[in-house]
């Protein structure tokens, strides 16, 4: 009996080993370190076959929302009518002005990124586009809608009516690192290569892109750059494709190649998502992109500290500052009444981070502040000579637009509507108190809600209202939806809704 019993407790014992030995044998590796003959830490790691990328996971699920976009561009041309015997005589001048049309086409691609329709892609594919059709990649083909679109950053909404999607998530990326590995899906060259898929590495981050325009109405157009860079192979036709990672989501839209030849020469461009993101949120929610304003100009602090002269043209004096390395900007001018100026922003200083996230370069300032939406707010970290100090800005916005703006008549922008606190006559007529006007409805959230003009808002989320900075206050604290309950000038109730 003891002796069946002590044969059992080996057997689980030596099964119990064998597992152990199993699950190391399995698990990655670490790094291994050694000192080579020149002194130098050697770090090298053993690979199983297991740990080597593997893109089918990634290829499979987001080539099915990578589409082919297809683009009719009506151009108006004036032309005269000359007989030859009359041009003879009188010039070239003589004749009557004539317009022709002349449809030009153009494609590119687009990324699913919602099951209802909405597709992103890049605006200068679908820019002044009289029609615009998709190919899925089953090949059903529809027609689209141009939702939005934003230079400043190339990007643009589409729409097309269907439903139950395959749809790409967005990727962080923030996050992403130098050396991951990501997918390319775009139509190259044309539709013959729809949902080609190339694999490479993120080569770089936070690039500007390099640029020769002499027109100065394009030099004094906001630009946000801030691309990742990447070797895997993009051409012609993948502008507005997805650059995803290894689990299948997006990080970036293609967007660019720089080559002497227009095809590619090695290295290619992606807006990160993080900028889609925002884009595409605010043209869904307002109807058009609102953009926060910092209000400074900047040099890349590696670029004035290049040499001494330059050291000097700017005043920095490195040996009294407190820096590790390089990264910032040098703050070259600080716009009277800005964000930056009202922060207390000064030039000469150094801008380092802004909510922690530290800035290597413009670029980077670019990126960063254009996830915010104005008046929101954010921590800016500087150096001033020897100090480091932080300080609290609110965004400005572009424009009246924005939310939350106001206006020289005093009404207020929200979601897309215009409001204004309603005068005496309306209230007495209607037998209120006090409520908001809603003076127009405009594009975004609250005309897709069923917003109608003239409407009195009494009500916000079961709060009374009497201006229109109660309203965005309520709207503002509002965990899911925004309730507003109203009453026309006809003395009807109005309710409408819609989520944040």
């Amino acid at each position: 009996m003891k002796k069946g019993l002590i044969i059992v407790l080996l057997s689980v014992a030596l099964s119990g080993l064998t597992a152990y030995a199993v699950v190391k044998s399995a698990d990655r590796p670490e790094p291994q370190s050694s000192v080579n003959s020149d002194g130098k830490v050697v770090k090298t790691v053993n690979l199983s076959l297991s740990d080597y990328p593997d893109f089918t996971y990634a290829a499979e699920t987001a080539v099915e929302a990578v589409v082919y976009v297809e683009v009719t561009v009506r151009s108006r041309q004036r032309y005269q009518t000359i007989d030859p015997f009359y041009r003879f005589f009188f010039g070239d001048g003589y004749g009557d002005p004539q317009q022709q049309y002349r449809e030009q086409r153009g494609s590119g691609s687009g990324v699913i990124i919602r099951s209802d329709g909405y597709i992103v892609t890049n605006s200068h594919v679908v820019d002044n586009a009289s029609s615009v059709k998709v190919t899925l990649n089953n090949n059903k083909t529809y027609d689209a809608t141009v939702v939005g679109t934003d230079s400043a950053t190339d990007v643009a909404l589409i729409k097309i009516d269907a439903s139950g999607l395959p749809a790409v998530s967005f990727a962080d990326s923030d996050k992403v690192r130098l050396g991951e590995w990501v997918l390319a899906i775009g139509s190259p060259l044309g539709r013959e290569l729809q949902s080609t898929i190339t694999a490479g590495i993120i080569s770089a981050k936070g690039r500007h892109m390099p640029s020769e325009r002499t027109n100065e109405r394009e030099q004094r157009q906001v630009k946000v750059e801030s691309f990742l860079q990447t070797d895997a192979a993009v051409n012609p036709g993948n502008s507005g494709g997805a650059l995803v990672n290894k689990e299948g989501q997006l990080v970036g839209i293609n967007t660019a190649i720089i080559s002497t030849t227009g095809s590619y020469a090695g290295y290619s461009f992606a807006i990160p998502s993080n900028i889609v993101s925002k884009v595409v949120s605010d043209i869904i929610d307002f109807g058009s992109v609102k953009r926060a304003l910092l209000g400074i100009s900047m040099i890349n602090l590696d670029v004035a500290a290049r040499n001494e002269e330059s050291l000097k043209e700017y005043g920095i004096d490195i040996n009294k500052m407190k820096l590790s390395s390089l990264d910032g900007v040098y703050i070259d001018e600080v716009v009277k009444g800005s964000a930056a100026d009202k922060a207390g922003v000064k030039k000469g200083d150094i801008l380092i981070a802004i909510d922690g996230f530290v800035l290597k370069n413009a670029a980077a300032v670019q990126e960063k502040v254009n996830n915010y939406h104005p008046g929101d707010k954010a921590v800016l970290k500087i150096i001033r000579g020897d100090e480091t100090k932080e300080l609290t800005v609110i965004f400005q916005g572009v424009s009246s637009e924005d939310t939350g703006t106001v206006s020289e008549d005093g009404s207020v922008s929200f979601y897309g509507a215009v409001l204004r606190e309603a005068d005496k006559a309306t209230l007495n007529s209607l037998g209120l108190k006090k409520g908001v006007e809603i003076v127009s409805v405009g594009n975004g959230k609250m005309a897709d809600a069923g917003a109608e003009e003239g409407v009195i808002i009494c009500f916000v989320n079961d709060q009374t209202v009497g201006n229109p900075q109660e309203v965005i206050d309520i709207a503002k604290k509002a965990k899911r939806a925004v309730y507003i309950e109203g009453i026309t000038r006809s003395g009807r109730p109005a309710y409408f809704a819609f989520g944040k």
